[in-house]
C-alpha cells in the first residue's frame, strides 16, 4: 500500500496545484465585468459536450487498456505489445463516427439550443477538434497509467490544462486576442497537452507503435470484443449522464443558468481531487491483482480507499460550507453566481456519499464482472434523464443537483450490493459512523464558537479550526491504516523524532 499511498499524494498534490490555476480561471470567468455568465457557461458546457463526444469516439479502447495491459505485459516485450496501436486505431475509427454524426445531428443542436444558447451553435463545430486530441491524450494517458507512470499524465490534465486556460484568460482580458480567438485556442488546447505526453512516453521509453497482430491479441480478441460492447455502452451511458444536467440546463434555460450551475459545480467538485488521484494509481494494482485470484489484496485496496477518500471528502466539503457565504464576497463575484450556494450543498453531500462508496467502478470494469458496469450505467442514465428533464423544467439549478444527488447515490448502492452479493465485499465497518460523526461534530463546534468571525481571518481560523479537531479525531480513533505513516512521513521531513 506504501507505493498506492506514495502516487496518490503525489498526484492529489498535483491536482491541487491544478485546482489552484482552476481557481484562478474560474474568479476570472465569474468576476463582474470580465466575461459574461454566457460566455463562461459556452466553455463549460464545450467540455461536458467534449465528454460526451469521446464516449462515442472512445470506442472502449481506454477500458481494453486497463482490463487487459496485464496479459500483454507478462507475454509480450515491449516492443512486440500491440496493445496501445489497437486502442488508437479504435479510438480514431470511433471518432470518424462521431464527426460523421455531428454533421447529421447538426440540424437538432440548432433546433434544441439556437433560442437559449445560440452561441453554442455558432461554435458548434469547434467541439471537434477539442474531442479528437482528448481522445488520444486519454489513450496515452491509460497506457502510461497501466505501467504505472500516472503521474505526468495526471499533471497535463489537471495543471497543464488549466494553467495554458489561465494564460488564454490573461491574452482576453489583456485585449491581445478577442473572444472569437479565445475559443478557438481553447478547443485546440489538448494538441500541447498530447505532445507533451508522447514526448514523455518515448523518454521513457514506453511508447512502440506494432503494426502486427500479437498472439496475446489472438487469444483474447474474442472477449476484448465482447468488454468493447458492454464496456462502451456503459461508458456512453456514464458519461452522458453525467454531463447531462449542464446540457439540459443550456437547452431549456438558457447558458447564463449554465454558468451559474457550473461553477457552483466546479466549487463542489474540489471535493473529488483524491478520488481521481487514487483511480489514477489503483488501477494497474486492481487489475493484476484480478488477473491472479488475490481478492484479499481486491478488498484491503476497497476498503482503505473508502476511508480514505471519505475522510479527505468530509474535510474538504466542511472547510467549503464553514466559508462559502465569505468567499462570494471577499472573492467579489457577480450576485448572479450567489443563486447556486444551494447547488453546492447538494452536489457536496453527493460527492461524500459517492467517494465514501470508494473505487467500486474500477473494482467492477477490472474484474470478470465488467458487464454490470454497463447495466448499473443504464440505470444511471435512465434515472438522469428523467429526472433532469423534469426537476430543470420546475426547479432549475437546483432542479438539476438534486437530479444528479439521486440518480448517482442509486447507481452507486445498486454497485455495492452486487459487490456484496457476488463478491462478499463491502468497504465499510464501524469507522465508516466514526467519521461522519467526527465531521459532523467537529463542524458544529467551529460553526458555533467563530460563526461570528468574518474577512481573511475568518476564513483562515475557521479552516485551522477545523483541520485541528477533525484530524485529532481521526489521529485518536485511528479511523484511517494510512494516517500514521503519513503523519511520521511528514514529521521526518520537518526533522522531529
Amino acid at each position: 500500500m506504501g507505493s498506492i499511498r506514495k502516487q496518490s499524494i503525489t498526484s492529489s498534490l498535483l491536482i491541487y496545484i491544478g485546482f489552484i490555476f482552476g481557481a484562478i480561471n474560474t474568479y476570472l470567468f465569474a468576476r463582474e465585468g470580465y466575461f459574461t455568465q454566457e460566455e463562461y457557461g459556452l466553455t463549460q458546457t464545450f467540455i461536458a459536450i467534449n465528454i460526451v463526444f469521446f464516449s462515442f469516439a472512445n470506442l472502449g479502447a481506454t477500458p481494453i487498456i486497463s482490463r487487459f495491459f496485464p496479459f500483454y505485459h507478462d507475454e509480450l516485450d515491449d516492443k512486440k505489445n500491440d496493445l496501445l496501436t489497437i486502442a488508437l486505431i479504435l479510438s480514431l475509427t470511433g471518432f470518424l463516427f462521431v464527426c460523421i454524426g455531428s454533421v447529421l445531428f447538426e440540424p437538432v443542436v440548432v433546433r434544441k439550443f439556437s433560442a437559449k444558447a445560440e452561441i453554442l451553435v455558432h461554435y458548434y463545430y469547434w467541439i471537434l477538434p477539442f474531442t479528437l486530441f482528448f481522445t488520444v491524450f486519454m489513450i496515452l494517458e491509460a497506457h502510461s497509467t497501466m505501467n504505472k507512470k500516472s503521474v505526468f499524465p495526471v499533471f497535463l490534465r489537471e495543471t497543464g490544462f488549466r494553467a495554458v486556460l489561465t494564460l488564454l484568460i490573461i491574452l482576453y482580458l489583456t485585449h491581445i486576442i478577442t473572444f472569437d480567438t479565445f475559443i478557438k485556442l481553447f478547443s485546440l488546447e489538448y494538441i500541447l497537452l498530447t505532445v507533451l505526453l508522447l514526448i514523455y512516453l518515448i523518454k521513457i521509453k514506453k511508447l512502440h507503435f506494432v503494426f502486427k497482430i500479437s498472439h496475446v491479441t489472438k487469444k483474447k480478441m474474442k472477449e476484448m470484443l465482447s468488454l468493447i460492447a458492454f464496456v462502451y455502452g456503459g461508458n456512453i451511458v456514464f458519461n452522458v449522464a453525467l454531463n447531462i444536467d449542464s446540457i439540459t440546463i443550456s437547452s431549456l434555460k438558457g447558458m447564463e443558468y449554465t454558468g451559474i450551475f457550473v461553477l457552483s459545480n466546479y466549487i463542489a467538485s474540489i471535493i473529488t481531487v483524491p478520488q481521481r488521484s487514487i483511480v489514477a494509481v489503483v488501477t494497474p494494482y486492481l487489475s493484476h491483482a484480478w488477473k491472479d485470484g488475490n481478492h484479499r489484496e481486491i478488498h484491503r485496496i476497497y476498503s482503505r480507499s473508502s476511508i480514505n477518500l471519505l475522510i479527505i471528502s468530509i474535510l474538504i466539503f466542511c472547510l467549503i460550507w464553514l466559508n462559502i457565504d465569505e468567499a462570494y464576497n471577499l472573492l467579489n463575484l457577480d450576485k448572479a453566481f450567489k443563486e447556486g450556494k444551494y447547488v453546492i450543498l447538494i452536489i457536496g453531500i453527493k460527492f461524500i456519499i459517492d467517494m465514501g462508496t470508494g473505487i467500486n467502478s474500477q473494482l467492477l470494469y477490472t474484474s470478470p464482472s465488467w458487464r454490470f458496469e454497463f447495466l448499473s450505467g443504464v440505470v444511471l442514465l435512465f434515472l438522469s434523464i428523467i429526472l433532469n428533464y423534469y426537476l430543470v423544467q420546475d426547479y432549475g439549478i437546483i432542479g438539476a443537483a438534486v437530479a444528479g444527488f439521486i440518480a448517482l447515490t442509486v447507481y452507486n448502492a445498486i454497485r455495492l450490493f452486487f459487490i456484496w452479493v457476488k463478491y462478499k465485499m463491502q468497504p465499510f465497518s464501524i469507522k465508516t459512523l466514526l467519521t461522519i460523526a467526527s465531521g459532523v461534530l467537529s463542524y458544529f463546534i467551529v460553526l458555533l464558537l467563530l460563526q461570528n468571525l468574518n474577512g481573511w481571518l475568518g476564513v483562515i481560523l475557521k479552516c485551522m479550526s477545523f483541520c485541528l479537531l477533525f484530524f485529532s479525531a481521526v489521529w485518536y480513533l485511528k479511523l484511517s491504516p494510512d494516517f500514521e505513516p503519513l503523519l511520521n512521513s511528514v514529521k521526518k521531513r520537518l526533522g522531529f523524532k
